[in-house]
């Protein structure tokens, strides 16, 4: 997969417009962190780990045009809440700007490079901590396996690799003989640029209706279901895009192991369970149209969560970059006790 979900360079963020594919590839340029802020929420940018790495270069970018109109630490507060507030579910936003917030000096020259480095190495991590995963899940796969996927966990989601799809294209490398059927995940079809990028790097893939799912585990077609996450709760409990939870209850009733691919900053131990966690909900349009042509009569109320929560006793493991884990409260713990695992 040689296409970049993002770049940056010498205060310019390039973005791939991920609302374009699969059908056109273009590449926008930012320079202005409100901008970045919009292409977050307009969902320009897509994937729990490609959010929090383009907030981080956001706030890079807003310190770069300071103008000396207000005191720099201020101004900074200002241009980080205001990423903060773009994308309410996925924690590894809030994540990544905790992580710059305490570099912010008051001289906005020495704050551009600390933020700039810390940026960096939230890119560098993410790639490493996908292979990681990709690696340990593995372990529990084998030649000639199918796989079921939902949303986009993938490299265009991510820095490299993917999560949900690290296995995939590692197992394409080492040569197995894998299938991947891929959600098409409703109302944006996200699901099509997991079926985009697969294809793209010569990985056998088909594309799914999401209600066609638990068909495919009836027919005993389906070895395991990975998904990615945008935050998994202290007790294991997963949110992650609409249409997952449905998964994890019919590979349940099928007996089809149900894997969550985790990098440790979608964490987030300070919430005991999945009730409260807050999740998005996005505008009617979303479901009644289809670029821009009308599915449905305009007087019919519309719910569009973005996302859903998958009670842990579904969950049959949690890949984490440490390895794959039980999705309960004794097993994070201890995965979080690691000294080499912050928050």
């Amino acid at each position: 997969m040689n296409i970049n979900a993002l770049s940056y360079n010498d205060g310019v963020l390039t973005l791939l417009d991920q609302t374009k594919l699969p059908h056109a590839t273009v590449y926008r340029d930012y320079t202005d962190y409100e901008t970045i802020a919009r292409a977050i929420e307009e969902m320009i940018v897509r994937g729990a780990p490609a959010i929090g790495m383009t907030a981080a270069y956001g706030a890079v970018i807003g310190a770069r045009q300071f103008t000396g109109d207000a005191h720099f630490t201020d101004y900074m507060e200002n241009v980080i809440d205001r990423l903060w507030h773009t994308r309410p579910t996925a924690v590894n936003l809030m994540w990544a700007l905790n992580r710059l917030k305490p570099l912010v000096r008051d001289n906005p020259a020495e704050t551009i490079q600390r933020l700039e480095q810390a940026a960096h190495d939230i890119f560098k991590e993410d790639a490493e901590i996908n292979r990681r995963i990709g690696e340990h899940l593995l372990e529990v796969l084998h030649d000639g396996v199918t796989l079921l996927t939902h949303c986009n966990p993938g490299a265009l989601a991510t820095a490299a690799y993917g999560t949900a799809t690290a296995p995939m294209y590692l197992a394409h490398e080492r040569g197995w003989n894998i299938k991947v059927y891929s959600d098409e995940t409703r109302p944006r079809l996200q699901g099509a640029l997991t079926a985009y990028e697969l294809s793209q790097a010569g990985i056998d893939v088909t594309t799914i209706t999401d209600s066609t799912a638990a068909t495919l585990m009836q027919q005993g077609k389906i070895d395991a279901v990975i998904v990615g996450c945008d935050r998994i709760a202290a007790n294991g409990d997963t949110v992650n895009k609409i249409g997952t939870m449905p998964l994890a209850i019919c590979a349940n009733y099928y007996n089809v192991p149900f894997y969550v691919a985790a990098p440790t900053p979608s964490f987030d131990i300070s919430l005991a369970d999945g009730s409260r966690i807050p999740i998005e909900e996005r505008q009617s349009v979303e479901v009644t149209t289809l670029n821009e042509q009308a599915l449905s009569i305009p007087d019919v109320p519309v719910y569009n969560p973005a996302f859903d929560i998958t009670p842990h006793k579904l969950i049959t493991g949690i890949a984490t970059e440490h390895g794959i884990i039980k999705a309960n409260k004794e097993a994070i713990i201890q995965l979080f006790e690691k000294k080499e695992i912050t928050t």
